[in-house]
């Protein structure tokens, strides 16, 4: 098993490339311009290839232990190339599925490619105002936090309306906010300045809540001012609640942008998941799940590699 290892993406995309080009199609289904998914599976399978040698080549010239053995990520990518086949099978090539809401894996990634300049305007539209709702929300809430944190009087009229207005959902919000907001994109930038602003409130608090005291003793005692004991002993001790915060407001602020983008967007893919499902393509559907699926998944990476570069003298304090 040990040297099958590196071969099973192989056998699975030998596999998928016989089904996809020797099975004939379903004539139920509508053809593709071209084999993209064909196409797409042999990039893939050479793109992974590529990069585990040229890995396991760096880190034998640092001579570096490796944390993972070379090709320990093929039996995972043959397991999603002989799922992608299975859903050809059932798709173009048998249509044992519905064939207007499971179109065929052609069409799903060409649209990709077809619509892409489209598909380009409306993930640059979801980034800023992404961008701009959870910025704004991370400052509000991280400051918020910290006066909640180190001042008894913020935190005794602070914290009664964070316990009542927080745990609403952020699109409870939308009845009243698209009254005061004159432009549908300020209105869904401000829900999702809510969804975040909640849990960075709440764990930023928290965190400096369990600071030790004798930090801020022995702080005092060597003649540090409040500005120095609350950024660099409070926040730096309270940055993995910070982070955990922040964590978990980008993710709700995901499921708040693709809300808000349905109420009167006219571009951000939300609005073209919903646009498309309206005017059921479903080929195109399922190409804009896949960008919401590439385009979160690279900021929540981005996130966690900030997070270990910022808490890289805690590495072992926390685990998500």
């Amino acid at each position: 098993m040990k040297y099958l290892r590196p071969l099973l993406p192989l056998l699975s995309l030998a596999a998928a490339e016989i089904v996809a080009l020797a099975v004939p199609d379903s004539p139920l289904h509508q053809p593709a311009n071209h084999p993209y998914f064909a196409v797409l599976l042999v990039v893939v399978t050479a793109l992974y290839y590529i990069f585990a040698l040229l890995s396991n080549h760096f880190a034998k010239r640092r001579k570096t232990p490796r944390e993972h053995p070379l090709f320990y990520r093929a039996p995972f990518l043959a397991g999603v190339i002989l799922f992608g086949n299975l859903l050809n099978i059932f798709t173009i090539k048998t249509a044992i599925f519905p064939v207007l809401y499971f179109p065929s894996l052609d069409r799903v990634f060409g649209t990709l490619v077809e619509d892409r300049e489209l598909i380009t305007k409306c993930i640059g539209f979801s980034l800023g105002i992404l961008l701009k709702g959870v910025l704004g929300g991370l400052l509000v809430g991280f400051f918020t936090g910290l006066a909640i944190g180190f001042s008894k009087t913020a935190e005794y009229w602070i914290n009664p309306l964070i316990r009542i207005l927080g745990p609403i959902p952020s699109t409870a919000w939308i009845p009243i906010l698209l009254i005061v907001f004159t432009e549908a994109r300020n209105a869904s930038a401000f829900i999702i300045g809510i969804s975040v602003w909640f849990p960075t409130v709440v764990l930023t608090s928290s965190g400096i809540a369990n600071v030790k005291n004798s930090y801020f003793e022995v702080s005092s005692t060597l003649g540090a001012g409040t500005f120095y004991k609350i950024f660099r002993i409070g926040v730096p001790a309270a940055m993995p609640h910070i982070f955990l915060g922040l964590f978990n407001g980008i993710c709700g602020s995901f499921v708040a942008l693709m809300t808000a983008e349905m109420i009167g967007a006219k571009y951000g893919i939300g609005w073209y998941v919903n646009f498309q499902k309206e005017m059921m393509a479903y080929a195109n559907v399922y190409a804009g799940l896949i960008v919401i699926a590439v385009m979160f998944y690279l900021i929540i990476t981005l996130l966690f590699k900030v997070r270990n570069r910022v808490l890289g003298w805690q590495k072992g304090v926390i685990k998500w």
